[in-house]
């Protein structure tokens, strides 16, 4: 069983490349991290949305790509190497009301820690269709996230579609252009709630073209992803596309439910960070990283960067006193607003 301690130094919490990079730099800087890697769940699990990716090929260092599920294995191993201690629950609870840091998780086992790290992500947003799920995890055509998939040869001239009517879709669209042999836009409604500026872009691409008032009702494909069946919205006419693959761009939800509103949050759910380009949160003590704190890069290679940022910053606090800190970062916190 693993070994948890009544008092931590550093425990993190989630278990994607932030988590594992933040492990990393407090294991080598002797803090001894805990992490708390998650129970898993039907659209997440330990690792992250990397263990649902197949090839990665935009992390640096892997000349021919990488293996999402492989990518995450040796993060944690590495971690690991280095003395951090690890356990697959999630944490339900944090009190930040009193110091150490009080934190519960899924089975009730209580942990105080002197700092925290909340690398707990932020969950893709799917259809919620059987096959589509089964085919995204599978690694058969279906993703959400088509700056990190897009460019794969198996992508490539190809009919792509993408689920969406937002921003996001709009720019995964048109990135998708510069490899697909055709674009289809699905959007349930008759315009878009996309930017002005961004519909405009689509509409003029002759490689886009849009199925306005659709829905898809069915994912189609055993290994890989071979069709979209379509709903209209308006007449109820049933039709189906053929696709070479999927992308779902219909947003993210940031796992930052279980934290109660002890930190600040965005109006998106995404935790606030009252510093820029640093990663302290607005309680002193409590750092976070990665999508969970990203609603605008969410690529691994960002990710694993603030994890870096994280650990280093709790590593200061500490340092310089940790809670007799308290009135500093308050300070800095206030002189920017």
């Amino acid at each position: 069983m693993t070994e948890v301690r009544e008092r931590e130094t550093v425990v993190i919490i989630g278990s994607g490349p932030a988590g594992w990079t933040a492990a990393i730099y407090a294991a080598r800087a002797q803090m001894e991290p805990f992490v708390f890697e998650g129970a898993g769940s039907r659209t997440m699990i330990p690792g992250g949305q990397l263990m649902f990716t197949t090839e990665v090929e935009n992390y640096p260092g892997f000349k021919d790509g990488v293996m999402g599920q492989d990518l995450m294995m040796e993060m944690r191993e590495q971690a690991m190497r280095f003395g951090t201690r690890a356990i697959w629950e999630d944490i339900v609870e944090v009190d930040v009301d009193q110091y150490p840091f009080r934190l519960v998780s899924s089975t009730g086992k209580v942990v105080f820690a002197d700092s925290v790290i909340i690398a707990t992500g932020a969950n893709a947003r799917w259809m919620g269709l059987p096959n589509e799920e089964k085919l995204a995890q599978s690694g058969g055509g279906v993703s959400a996230c088509a700056v990190c998939d897009g460019a794969l040869p198996a992508f490539r001239n190809q009919v792509l579609a993408v689920i969406g009517g937002g921003d996001s879709a709009m720019e995964d669209a048109l990135y998708l252009t510069k490899f697909a042999k055709e674009v289809v836009v699905v959007h349930r409604r008759d315009e878009f709630r996309a930017s002005k500026i961004m519909a405009d872009r689509v509409l003029a691409e002759p490689k886009i073209r849009v199925e306005w008032n659709k829905v898809v009702i069915d994912v189609v494909g055993e290994e890989t992803v071979t069709a979209l069946k379509l709903e209209d919205t308006v007449t109820g006419d049933a039709s189906e596309v053929q696709i070479g693959g999927l992308f779902v761009a219909i947003g993210h939800t940031p796992n930052t439910g279980f934290l109660g509103g002890i930190v600040k949050l965005k109006d998106n759910g995404y935790i606030q960070m009252p510093i820029a380009w640093r990663t302290q949160t607005s309680v002193p003590g409590v750092f976070a990283a990665g999508d969970v704190m990203d609603d605008f890069y969410r690529q691994a290679v960002s990710a694993a960067g603030t994890g870096c940022m994280a650990a280093l910053e709790a590593e200061r606090w500490l340092a310089h006193g940790g809670p007799d800190a308290v009135a500093h970062v308050e300070d800095e916190v206030a002189a920017v607003g």
